[in-house]
């Protein structure tokens, strides 16, 4: 079967009865234009934070609080059931799902005796949203007519023993989807399958880290040889900068992989940074489309876009980061500073975002998540002892309350002058950089300012870039 379409709905899209049944209409409407449809759903909106506030809850002692908070989950499930089938028609589907709590209470349980909660029990507790809703969704389409039937993705997604955060093994799972899905594609089912989690080759079951159901859809259309990947949300499209915080953004119609990969890693909320891993090597075209606007052609996300003429395609923002800096003298020309830095920060499992170091090598700064920095900070004075009394190094700076801005786009490689026209608008509106970076790719350019003035940051660049690009060429927001 060579023409199947892997469809992922996002929690919104999944979120309440109304969601449900449009996301079930959207599948029925395209049914007859494909081979195979796989669907890949995440939890109902809300449920998988109830689920970590039940492990908080367990994890203090409060079984009266996770208790109140399963009875919630449940009563949400099944107010979806009551109101779209009758009674007879759902009590298999409710058993189920009490299945399902009940393992979820005697998980709180055990957490509420031992005091703490494992990575990999918060695994199976947060996999729970995915395991009910698919069951759920599953049998919406089956009351509309349509073959189907909930698969988890424990079944068909080997990965590695990284609790929360896991990595697919390819292989591995590329024969046991195809041996899953294949018959039930050929029969003309639609396996509806949960996102965001996988099993070890052993069966402990992992998650793929949060929002990880985009990155599901794209193992499962990487393995399976789909022919597209669409992945179903609330919004037109990828858009070119927050539109909480720019009042004219614009839907992007077509993004390479490299373009939308810089953009996960910046900020942008709209994929899983991973998504595009699996799918890209076998170039498998990636569209991003809003579920309650179906017939908006979305985003297309693909190997090499058409010729652009634009200077810069995004700005988007990562937050809550803090500058680490190692400065003194003594640095200059001693080998290995570098090295033992990055080994330290790599020990405290703490993600760089920026890196830049001086020419004459007397600082070093990189730009880390903020709730890690005290812990960094402690980690490289220890690290460090020696050359701080003796003072090569004269001191290790810990600056919080930092931004990272990212201008992002295929066409600045070719396009002189974008750099200039950045920090002159953030010049033209006093704002401050603090450290500036751009990749080797020249795909972006990415800078530090305080928090305080990264929307201003963002507001200025998307004006006087990618709207005064858009308004001098013609282009419009269709």
């Amino acid at each position: 079967m060579k023409n199947i379409v892997v469809m992922k709905f996002g929690g919104t899209s999944v979120g309440d009865v109304s969601a449900l049944n449009t996301s079930s209409s959207i599948i029925k409407m395209h049914k007859e234009n494909w081979d195979g449809i796989i669907v890949v759903v995440s939890a109902m909106s809300g449920v998988t934070n109830m689920l970590l506030e039940c492990a908080t809850k367990a994890e203090i002692g409060d079984n009266q609080g996770y208790e109140m908070i399963i009875d919630n989950i449940r009563q949400k499930h099944f107010d979806v059931l009551n109101t779209i089938f009758n009674t007879n028609h759902n009590q298999k589907i409710e058993d189920e799902i009490n299945l399902l709590l009940s393992e979820l209470n005697s998980i709180c349980y055990s957490i509420s005796i031992m005091g703490e909660v494992t990575p990999r029990g918060l695994d199976v507790i947060v996999s729970l949203g995915e395991r009910m809703n698919a069951r759920v969704f599953s049998a919406i389409l089956r009351d509309k007519g349509i073959l189907s039937q909930p698969i988890e993705a424990t079944q068909l997604i080997v990965t590695n023993n990284i609790f929360q955060n896991a990595s697919p093994l390819m292989d591995e799972s590329e024969i046991k989807i195809k041996k899953e899905l294949q018959p039930l594609l050929k029969k003309g089912i639609v396996p509806v399958v949960t996102g965001f989690i996988g099993a070890t080759k052993d069966g402990k079951l992992t998650t793929l880290g949060r929002g990880g159901s985009d990155y599901s859809a794209s193992i499962l259309g990487a393995c399976i040889d789909a022919k597209e990947v669409w992945t179903w949300t609330d919004v037109d499209g990828v858009m070119s900068a927050d539109p909480r915080v720019v009042s004219n953004t614009i839907v992007i119609p077509e993004l390479s992989f490299i373009e939308v990969g810089e953009m996960a890693y910046f900020g942008a909320k709209v994929l899983h940074p991973k998504t595009i891993m699996p799918i890209m090597d076998k170039n498998i075209p990636l569209y991003v489309k809003n579920t309650f606007n179906s017939h908006h052609l979305g985003t297309k996300i693909i190997k090499n876009v058409s010729k652009k003429t634009g200077k810069a395609t995004a700005v988007s923002v990562i937050k809550n980061l803090s500058i680490i800096t190692i400065a003194g003298k003594g640095m200059m020309g001693v080998t290995g500073i570098a090295a033992r830095t990055f080994a330290t920060v790599a020990r405290t499992k703490s993600s760089i975002v920026m890196i830049s170091q001086s020419s004459s090598e007397q600082s070093i700064c990189f730009v880390i998540p903020e709730e890690k920095a005290k812990i960094v900070s402690q980690e490289l004075t220890t690290e460090f002892q020696r050359e701080l009394e003796r003072d090569d190094i004269s001191a290790i700076i810990e600056r919080n309350c930092v931004s990272v801005v990212s201008v992002i786009g295929e066409g600045m490689r070719e396009t002189p002058g974008v750099a200039g026209e950045i920090f002159t608008a953030l010049g033209e509106n006093n704002i401050n950089v603090i450290l500036i970076t751009q990749g080797s790719s020249e795909y972006s350019i990415s800078f530090a300012v305080e928090s305080e003035q990264a929307n201003l940051a963002m507001q200025k660049i998307h004006q006087k870039i990618i709207e005064n690009h858009q308004n001098s060429s013609g282009e419009k927001n269709e």
